[in-house]
Parts: structure tokens; sequence; C-alpha cells
């Protein structure tokens, strides 16, 4: 077998991702399905402007989280099948040039699907259990007649049993995108794509530039999925936490804690894998440079810091996504809703959401590299 069961469940981070979508998912769509069976009931206006913000804010949670954690999803889910196939090049190359087919190679990374079908089974059964007190915490002032919890297999099955299926076909197609180049390219792991040559004076212009500074600029146009996972991790980061602080003025404490608490898992395990990936992608360059003399200091500055202004232009999308999300809630969905506070863009709570991430971006990369320095250059190269 080209991938082992091991090989689909090592991917922790599609895991967490995957769980948190599903948890938030299943608590809003199976309440919003037993809400829909009590509107027979209710009698008064003030009822039904509730029962309508109830409806609203399930469908806008369930599209914009779901939907964001769906999106991360897929990100991570090329990634890693890009990354498989990056560090199996040799043995893929000879599975090929021994007459497999791309089509019988590729169709072994359905079990990349199977990370998928684990989170979502568990965030699925988690969200279950807690839905009784999350069922009285939505109405808990007693606004609407109360809502009886009753099991929804077409829920079940739109947020396990498909996603997995969808997950596994997706991730069987792209491995066979990426599995379209001759054998005796990925055995030598040359490149497979054509490259045109520079003009004289770009050529020129590139002599006359330090070796630090031509290889930070090659380290970023030919590792555009790291740079890409590097700006997405704090995207993640920037909109789920300011989000989440962002609802504490139209939803309970329980929702606020719980999109607090999935925005922090869904950031720092982003901001890890990327910064991971950024490490493992660069690892054997350190260590070629070690080889010839050049500092620690050296290293980090031109294979590691090129990445900070890519994380910064993240944080920045991320931060004007989250405030569209939520005046685009406030002002279009409940725009009915009477007594509800106008939105303002929160400052402070992007100030502290910057610093929080700082720290923790620094932190982790200081720590990758103090991992690199205790490595001898044999274990790396090896």
């Amino acid at each position: 077998m080209v991938i082992s069961f091991k090989d689909g469940i090592k991917f922790i981070g599609i895991i967490i991702i995957v769980f948190c979508a599903v948890f938030v998912c299943t608590m809003f769509l199976n309440y919003q399905s037993d809400l829909i069976k009590i509107k027979q009931l209710i009698t008064t206006n003030e009822e039904m402007i509730f029962y309508n913000a109830q409806l609203s804010t399930s469908k806008v949670v369930c599209a914009a989280s779901g939907g964001c954690l769906a999106a991360t999803s897929v990100v991570m889910l090329i990634f890693y099948i890009k990354h498989y196939i990056d560090t199996h090049r040799i043995h893929l190359g000879i599975l090929k040039a021994l007459g497999y087919s791309d089509i019988k190679i590729a169709k072994h990374f359905w079990v990349f699907g199977l990370s998928v079908l684990v989170g979502a089974v568990a965030g699925y059964g988690l969200a279950f259990a807690i839905m009784p007190v999350f069922y009285s915490v939505q109405n808990a002032d007693g606004l609407i007649p109360s809502v009886t919890l009753r099991f929804h297999f077409p829920v079940f099955i739109y947020l396990v049993i498909l996603p997995s299926l969808i997950f596994s076909a997706f991730a069987i197609l792209y491995a066979l995108i990426k599995l379209r180049q001759p054998a005796l390219s990925m055995i030598r792991e040359t490149s497979y794509y054509t490259v045109k040559a520079k003009k004289s004076r770009r050529e020129n212009k590139n002599t006359e530039r330090s070796f630090l500074r031509e290889l930070k600029i090659s380290n970023l146009k030919n590792k555009k999925a790291l740079v890409f996972f590097i700006v997405f991790s704090a995207f993640c980061f920037s909109a789920m936490v300011q989000m989440s602080v962002g609802l504490r003025d139209y939803s309970g404490t329980m929702m606020v804690v719980m999109v607090m608490l999935i925005g922090f898992i869904l950031a720092f395990t982003t901001l890890f894998l990327s910064v991971s990936a950024v490490i493992n992608g660069n690892v054997k360059t350190i260590a070629m440079m070690r080889i010839f003399g050049y500092s620690d200091k050296e290293c980090r500055s031109s294979l590691l810091n090129v990445y900070r202004p890519m994380a910064l232009i993240g944080f920045i999308i991320g931060t004007l996504y989250q405030y569209g999300l939520l005046k685009i809630m406030v002002e279009i969905v409940f725009k009915d809703v009477s007594d509800l506070a106008v939105y303002k863009f929160d400052y402070i709570a992007m100030i502290i959401t910057f610093a929080v991430f700082t720290v923790a971006y620094e932190l982790t990369v200081y720590l990758f590299s103090l991992w690199i320095k205790k490595l001898t250059v044999k274990e790396i190269m090896i």
C-alpha cells in the first residue's frame, strides 16, 4: 500500500479543525431543526422576533464558522498531500517506472479522508453530549416555548458521512493531478516544469546581490506553498480570535466562550503547523549553511525571518474579514431585532490579538530553532 492508515491518522491538524467545525455546526443545525417544529406554538410578536433571531444566528454561525473551518481543512489537506508527494517522490517515481498507473497510485490517497472521519465523529459525539445544556442556555429566559432535543439523521449524514467521502474523493483527485509527471523526473527529484530564461540585465543585477539576500528572495519564490500556509495561519488566528471577542455584545456567554475556545484551538493549530512546515522545509538548507560557517542568526534571518511580512499580511486580511462578517451579521441579518448594540471596530481587541499572535509566532520559531541547533548535520541530511 502506498499510504498506510498511520499516515492518514497522523494529520492531527485536520482532525482538530474538522472536529471544531462539526462540533459547532452539529449543535446549531440540530437546534435549528428542532426550533422549526415549535413555530406553530408561537403566538406573540415578541416571541416571533426572538424565534427569527435564533434561526438567523444558527444560519450565520454555521455559514461563517463551518465555511471558514471547511476551507481551512481543504487548504491543509492540499498542503499535506503535496508535502507527502514531494517527500516520497523517489518512491512514487519507482512505482510509476514499474508500471503502476497514476490512478492506481492515487486511489490509495483515500486514507487522507480518514482524518476527516475521525474529527467529524469526535465533534458530532461531543456536540450531542453537551446539547441539552446548549438548548437550555439558548432559551434560558423562556421567551419561546421549550425546544425538545431530537436526533436528526440527515444532520449526521451531512456533517459526518458526506464530508468524509468528499474529502477522500478530493484527495484522490488532487493526488492524481500531482502525479501527472514523468517517473524519471520524480526519481531524480527534478522539476517537470520548465522555467523561462531570465533577461541578461536581471542576471547581472542578481549577481550583485549578496548570497544571503539572494537566498531570502529565492526562498520566498520557490516555496510558495509555505508562504501561503503562513499567511493563512495568521488569517485564521486574527479572524477567529477577534470574531469571538466581537460576539460578546450579540450572544450569550456560552456562545462567546465556545467560539473563543474554538478560535484559539484553530489559531494555535494552524500557527504551529505552518511554522513547523517552514522549519522542515528549510532544515536541509540550514544544515548546509552551518557547514559553510554561517551563524544561527544568519540562518534565521535568511530562511525564517523572511516570513514575518507574510504573517503580517495574513493578520491584516483576517482582521478585515472578521470586521466585514460581523458588520453584515449585525446590520443585515439582525436588522429587525430591536435594542441591538451598534457594531464598532474593536481596536483594543485587535492590538491584544496582534500582541498574542506576535509572541506566539516568535516563540514557536525560537523553539523550533533551538530544536534545529541540537540536530547534527548527519541527522538532518539523512
